[in-house]
């Protein structure tokens, strides 16, 4: 087949099956992306109710058109003969994850704060390509960026969304919204780089951070991340506490409600928790030193937990292990932060979920190798989780966190085609989730191993 007569998905597809990706032909893709049939030896279709054995998926323009009972082939169901038919009978079929909480276009690490010097947005644009890749072929069909600075990771969305580059469905948060000398501002550099770097976020009083969220929502949000606290990687010695002041979070939610985005607060400290809840924000992130007093308000208010528990496993949950794993020789200032936080996030995950907080997955990809993102999964089992609880974090309650229920986060008719498939089930061992061997967006295949 001639490559330039090929849609330009199945092209793109195809070409990073070059540098290490799975994938179909691109004959097989264009056919999927119109249109399948899907046999599926077990189906949880809807996270938190029962899976079902022997059914099949109809996908038609990129959606679920139809579920039905059995093995049913394309004549039977109406279809033309040469309808594509995926065979997953021996598999585990499900929706495709979500993680809310990614920063696609970074990979920390020591070295890592030289790029914002060095790269520029070009350079950014193609690396988060790349950890996009990865994410998808990992299982996450949709992710949310809570942070990236320049334009790319918008030109990266919207790359996706045409089908020019493969990767999940991005929620784009662009610059967060902080203090002056805030988490979300810029650390750990000479004067004169300091206030070269530009920051749309950066506000200073009810008025400043009013504009600040116009900003972001003028650039293309979709959704609004707030550093309400100090946080651990960023270069200062400020600690963890309350940063913004009630006056700007009321500001802050009043204007991306009213711009009709959700609004997400980076939080770590408790009074900061506190008064992110108190003045209506729609999720916290980490919540790393709520107490039983916090959950308590957290199920008051409805509000949404973001736990991000995978990364102290993946950077050190022990001063050993920090001192010796990825995140060794960072500044003293990150440093004595990271060997404070220890096993905490872990605690208050267990916590969190014994006092019945509403939980959805986010993993802060990006301070562990993208790709490796349903690590958290098990993490969630391990604090007491179910495996199924588990999955409806990162699926169903991630969906309707993000306020996305009505395209993604199950599998029923009119929402996207977004699946995966394992060959085990993770609600008998929740460690499948490790080994996705199928994976669609929106009709589209984007890996499938025999």
């Amino acid at each position: 087949m001639n490559d330039k007569k090929q849609p330009l998905a199945s092209r793109t597809t195809c070409f990073f099956a070059l540098i290490g990706s799975l994938c179909l032909s691109s004959a097989a893709a264009a056919v999927a992306a119109a249109g399948s049939v899907i046999h599926a030896g077990q189906l949880l279709s809807v996270p938190g109710e029962p899976p079902a054995r022997t059914q099949t998926l109809v996908i038609e323009k990129g959606r679920i058109r139809a579920i039905e009972a059995g093995y049913r082939t394309p004549a039977q169901l109406g279809l033309a003969q040469d309808t594509a038919v995926i065979d997953l009978r021996e598999a585990f079929v499900m929706p495709g994850f979500i993680d809310l909480h990614v920063h696609i276009s970074t990979q920390y690490g020591p070295g890592s704060k030289y790029l914002r010097v060095t790269d520029s947005d070009a350079d950014t644009a193609l690396s988060a390509a790349m950890y996009a890749r990865n994410t998808l072929l990992g299982g996450f069909t949709t992710v949310r960026d809570l942070g990236s600075s320049g334009n790319a990771v918008f030109a990266l969305r919207d790359a996706i969304k045409a089908g020019k580059v493969p990767g999940p469905k991005i929620l784009v948060a662009g610059d967060p919204i902080s203090a002056t000398g805030g988490h979300g501002d810029i650390h750990g550099y000479r004067r004169e780089v300091l206030y070269a770097l530009p920051k749309t976020g950066i506000c200073d009083g009810p008025d400043s951070c009013r504009a600040a969220v116009r900003r972001q929502v003028k650039r293309g949000a979709d959704v609004i991340k707030v550093t309400v606290t100090g946080g651990v990687l960023s270069e200062t010695a400020a600690g963890t506490g309350q940063q913004l002041t009630d006056a700007e979070l009321s500001a802050i939610v009043e204007t991306a409600h009213s711009l009709g985005r959700k609004v997400t607060a980076h939080a770590h400290s408790a009074g900061g928790i506190e008064a992110a809840l108190r003045a209506g924000f729609d999720s916290i992130e980490h919540a790393m030193w709520a107490d039983k007093n916090i959950m308590r308000l957290f199920k008051k208010s409805g509000a949404w937990m973001i736990p991000t528990i995978y990364p102290i496993t993946a950077v050190g949950d022990t001063p050993e292990k920090i001192r010796q794993g990825p995140f060794r020789g960072m500044p003293p200032p990150i440093m004595a932060k990271l060997l404070r936080l220890g096993k905490q996030p872990k605690v208050m995950g267990r916590l969190a979920h014994e006092m019945g907080v509403n939980i959805a997955l986010g993993t802060d990809a990006g301070l562990y190798p993208h790709g490796d993102n349903a690590n958290e999964f098990i993490e969630y089992v391990n604090i007491g989780m179910s495996a199924m609880e588990a999955l409806m974090a990162g699926t169903v309650n991630a969906a309707a966190a993000a306020g996305i229920d009505a395209e993604v986060g199950s599998l029923q008719p009119g929402k996207a085609a977004d699946i995966v498939a394992m060959p085990a089930s993770p609600l008998e061992d929740i460690r499948a989730v490790l080994e996705v061997t199928f994976v669609m967006r929106d009709g589209e295949i984007f890996k499938q191993e025999r």
